[in-house]
C-alpha cells in the first residue's frame, strides 16, 4: 500500500480517506491510475485537477460510507466500483451494526483489491463468468434458525461472516482456535487464494510444481479436514509451512501462502513508502529494506523476503515495546520461501497457463 498526497494542498493523505483533514477537499480513488484525488462537483459529476477532462461519479456504496472509489461518468456505464461490483449479497443495512459491521469489511476488501489491480490478476463478475466469476457474500448469522455463517470459498463465491468485522468476536474466535493470527483482511487474502487456484493452477502448466511443492491436492478435503482438526499439525510442522492450518491439506497450504505473499508485498510497500529504515546499527546493510523498493516490480520472491525480513523484526519488536504480541508471528523457512517463490512466478505470468 502506497502513500498519496493531497493533490491540491500536498497534505499526506491515506487509501480510505474521503476528505483532506487539511484542505477539507473531497478526495475519491481511481483504481485504473492508483490515485487518490481531489475533487470539485461540476453538475452531478466529480471532476479532478490531476485528470481535468475525465469527469467521475462516486461508487453507489459510497452513499452509505462503504467506499471511496471512483467511476468514469459514462452514460449506461457501471455505478459500482471495480471492487463493489463483485458483491453478490451484502447485510441489512436497515441495522446501524449491520452497516457498521460492513463498512468495516468493505475496507478491508477495497486492500485486498488494491493488490489484486496493481498485480493485474483476472477480475471477472459472475455477469461476465458465471462459472468461474469472482463475487461476495457477507452475511449474518441468524439466532433464531440457530444458523452461523461460516467464512470460505466455493467455485469463485466467497462468504464472509459479518461477525467477523467485530473485533472482541474475531479474538475470541482467534484464541479459542488457537490462531497466532485472524483478522479480516488475512480472511479475504485467504480466501481469494482459493479462487486463484481454481483460475491459474487447476488443470493448468503450475500444476506439477504445485504438487512437488504443496501435495497432491487429490486427497480427500474432508476427510483431511477432519483429521486436522482431531490430531492438529504434525511434528516438526513449522519447517515445511507457514502456519498450522497450512498442514491440512495441499489446497490449505497454497491459500495461507497466497495470503501471505500478499501480507508481506503490501506492508513492505508500505514500509517503503514511509522511507522506514529497519536495519539495526551493525548490521550488513543488504538486510536492511531498500528506499523506494516497490515489491509489485520485485523480480523475484526472495528480493522481496530480504527487504520483509528487517521490517517484520522491527514490527514484532515495537509490538513487543508495546506490550503487545509480535505483529507476524511467523517463520520464513527455506521450504516456505520457495512457495513464496512459487505464488510469485503464478502472479507474474511466469508459466504459459494453456487451456483448463
Amino acid at each position: 500500500m502506497k502513500l498519496f498526497a493531497c493533490d491540491h494542498c500536498g497534505n499526506t493523505v491515506y487509501f480510505e480517506n474521503a476528505s483532506c483533514e487539511r484542505c477539507g477537499h473531497t478526495l475519491g480513488y481511481r483504481s485504473d491510475k492508483n490515485a487518490l484525488v481531489s475533487l470539485v462537483q461540476q453538475a452531478g459529476t466529480w471532476a479532478s485537477s490531476t485528470f481535468p477532462d475525465e469527469p467521475y461519479i462516486f461508487c453507489q456504496n459510497a452513499r452509505h460510507g462503504a467506499c471511496n472509489w471512483l467511476i468514469r461518468a459514462v452514460p449506461g456505464g457501471d455505478t459500482f466500483c471495480a471492487a463493489c461490483r463483485h458483491n453478490d449479497t451484502i447485510p441489512d443495512i436497515s441495522d446501524p451494526l449491520n452497516l457498521a459491521h460492513w463498512q468495516v469489511i468493505e475496507r478491508a476488501k477495497k486492500r485486498l483489491f488494491y493488490s489484486l489491480l496493481r498485480l493485474d490478476l483476472p477480475l471477472q463478475t459472475r455477469t461476465s463468468n458465471p462459472e468461474h466469476g469472482l463475487s461476495f457474500r457477507f452475511l449474518a448469522d441468524t439466532p433464531i434458525a440457530n444458523e452461523r455463517v461460516l467464512t470460505g470459498h466455493e467455485n469463485g463465491i466467497i462468504t464472509i461472516a459479518l461477525v467477523e468485522a467485530d473485533d472482541a468476536e474475531r479474538e475470541a474466535r482467534r484464541t479459542s482456535m488457537g490462531e497466532p493470527y485472524r483478522t479480516l483482511l488475512g480472511h479475504f487474502r485467504h480466501e481469494i487464494g482459493h479462487h486463484y487456484w481454481d483460475l491459474l493452477i487447476d488443470g493448468r502448466a503450475p500444476l506439477p510444481e504445485f504438487r512437488r511443492l504443496f501435495g497432491n491436492e487429490s486427497v480427500d478435503y474432508a476427510q483431511a479436514l477432519q483429521a486436522h482438526y482431531a490430531d492438529g499439525a504434525p511434528a516438526g510442522w513449522s519447517q515445511s509451512y507457514i502456519s498450522s492450518y497450512a498442514t491440512a491439506h495441499p489446497w490449505e497450504d497454497f491459500a495461507e501462502t497466497f495470503a501471505h505473499y500478499l501480507h508481506i508485498v503490501d506492508t513492505v510497500e508500505m514500509a517503503s513508502a514511509f522511507g522506514v529504515h529497519a536495519r539495526v546499527d551493525g548490521q550488513e546493510a543488504d538486510l536492511s529494506i531498500q528506499t523506494g523498493f516497490v515489491p509489485y516490480n520485485a523480480p523475484d520472491a526472495q528480493t522481496i523476503v530480504d527487504n520483509w525480513v528487517p521490517v517484520a523484526s522491527m514490527l514484532n519488536n515495537l509490538n513487543r515495546a508495546m506490550g503487545h504480541p509480535d505483529a507476524y508471528p511467523f517463520v520464513l523457512t527455506p521450504q516456505v520461501i520457495e512457495k513464496l517463490s512459487f505464488v510469485h512466478q503464478l502472479v507474474h505470468r511466469q508459466w504459459t497457463l494453456g487451456a483448463r
